[in-house]
């Protein structure tokens, strides 16, 4: 769930690529970084922690030139160390930098490639390193001193022979241009787009649109599954398919919980999938439980505002905001450590009595992963005066690991992996527990205008797109990802960061 940003301007693209990226900031709060390129030089800032405190004036100075490209991440296997943030960068062939969103299913193999048949050195953990190494390769294959748009489209065809996951990135390539593409399964989110100037078009490449209509640009489309776009310094932009068997199968997620409403993905507005989500919960609900006593609907900030909105104009049933949050506290399902979230939630939320005392209160969430946080809030209504809490999820029961990019715990860290529903209503503390139906999920986010047969839906069928992923791929993703490991890693890299600062 990182955020990705490339832009070919006619002018400093310093300041454009700060604020898309800030607009991405809800993709990633690990980490951030920019690099430009100028008179065939590069000019890179990258380390831990928010947009705004990662540059500073005398940063923005430096970064000069009218291409760049910028990142913000967050950790998917635990790790926090400023070594993996990004841009990456490989001085041959020409000087390419790279930024990834996504996670690589076949990243110990390549790397095994990378060393003894490519002889290249990797020099952190990342599987984005990884992918820009297999690109650089590849590249250098062509044995140019000048590529061109048919050596680079070449280029990232061998990269999806080679890289299996989901993946969406962006790559510059210094003195000649920018290139963007996808995997073939289209899993990662990734558009483009011009704006017009008085000196000429410029372009961009981004996770979402929003980070477009942000900064004046008009959305073009997204990237097809497989396929590539090249914009040279000079602003001429090309595409070409590079994929054999391209399908499109975008992760459903992306519209419960990552993006933000305003976006576009794959032509579906987010803000009108999760009205429909609503709908589809409020069906379920009167067809469950149609003499239901439920007083007032109160979402749990922010993603589940939209859906939640609609659950109650459908159910006509007061909609009210119950709670109020601190907007400065990070998100709880990627802290490292029970402790850690639990500490959160309090300082992120906090009740106001006069929406819950007395009444039946039907809270939403736009899912429920660990039930950590959504444990704690039906404990803060219950404090607050509420009579019954009842609670509703914008997504089906979450039973499996995400391997595709985003950082959802191992098996056993899922509060409804092997358990039933109301097992899990049991141990969160609701009096009764609704989640949506897969089937309406897919309906609420595909049966739009524009139609998507299928999607990445893994954390909730675990049926994995790629097909690659056995039993003991995730007993090995588990070892990377569960509490004690995350908490031991952090530690670690705290200590690396401490030593080279």
């Amino acid at each position: 769930m990182c955020g990705i940003v490339g832009i070919v301007g006619k002018s400093n693209v310093n300041q454009a690529l700060y604020d898309a990226l800030t607009v991405l900031q809800h993709r990633g709060q690990d980490a951030a970084g920019i690099v430009t390129s100028h008179d065939g030089r590069l000019f890179l800032r990258k380390d831990n922690g928010l947009v705004r405190d990662v540059f500073h004036q005398r940063h923005m100075q430096r970064l000069v030139g009218h291409m760049g490209i910028g990142h913000v991440r967050y950790p998917t296997a635990g790790s926090s160390t400023s070594a993996e943030a990004q841009p990456f960068y490989v001085n041959s062939p020409y000087g390419i930098t790279l930024a990834h969103n996504g996670n690589l299913t076949n990243v110990e193999q390549l790397a095994k490639e990378i060393y003894e048949s490519d002889l290249r050195h990797v020099n952190t953990n990342s599987d984005s390193e990884v992918l820009l190494n297999v690109f650089a390769h590849e590249l250098a294959q062509r044995g140019k001193l000048q590529p061109t748009e048919e050596d680079v489209f070449a280029a990232v065809t061998d990269v999806h022979n080679r890289c299996v996951g989901g993946y969406a990135v962006v790559a510059m390539i210094t003195g000649y241009g920018i290139v963007g593409f996808r995997d073939p399964h289209g899993i990662r989110p990734i558009v483009f787009g011009q704006r017009h100037t008085d000196e000429g078009v410029e372009y961009m490449i981004a996770s979402e649109s929003v980070s477009l209509d942000v900064l004046g640009f008009t959305l073009i489309r997204d990237l097809a599954p497989g396929e590539a776009v090249y914009i040279t310094e000079d602003g001429k932009l090309h595409t070409r398919q590079c994929a054999t068997n391209p399908k499109l199968t975008p992760c459903i997620f992306e519209h419960v919980y990552l993006a933000r409403p305003d976006s576009i993905i794959d032509g579906v507005s987010v803000y009108k999938a999760r009205l429909r989500m609503g709908e589809k919960l409020a069906d379920k609900i009167l067809r469950e439980r149609p003499e239901h006593d439920i007083d007032v609907v109160i979402p749990i900030p922010d993603t589940s505002r939209t859906a939640a909105l609609e659950l109650a104009n459908h159910l006509g049933v007061k909609f009210r905001e119950g709670f109020v949050k601190n907007r400065y506290i990070g998100r709880t399902f990627i802290m490292p450590g029970q402790a850690a979230r639990k500490k959160s939630v309090r300082q992120k939320l906090n009740a106001i009595e006069l929406e819950f005392r007395g009444k039946n209160v039907m809270l939403v969430d736009d899912s429920i992963v660990r039930g950590t946080t959504c444990k704690q809030i039906i404990q803060m209504a219950r404090e607050a005066g509420a009579k019954n809490v009842y609670f509703c999820s914008a997504a089906p029961a979450v039973r499996y690991p995400n391997v595709y990019g985003i950082d959802m715990p191992s098996a056993h860290e899922l509060i409804a992996h092997n358990r039933t529903t109301q097992d899990v209503a049991d141990l969160i503390g609701a009096d009764w527990l609704v989640y949506q139906d897969l089937p309406d999920l897919i309906e609420a986010v595909g049966g739009g205008k524009v139609k998507i047969e299928s999607f990445d839906c893994a954390v909730f069928d675990g049926k994995y797109v790629t097909g690659d992923i056995d039993e003991a791929y995730l007993n090995k993703i588990e070892q990377a990802r569960n509490d004690a490991s995350k908490v031991k890693t952090q530690a670690v890299s705290a200590i690396i960061d401490l030593y080279n600062n």
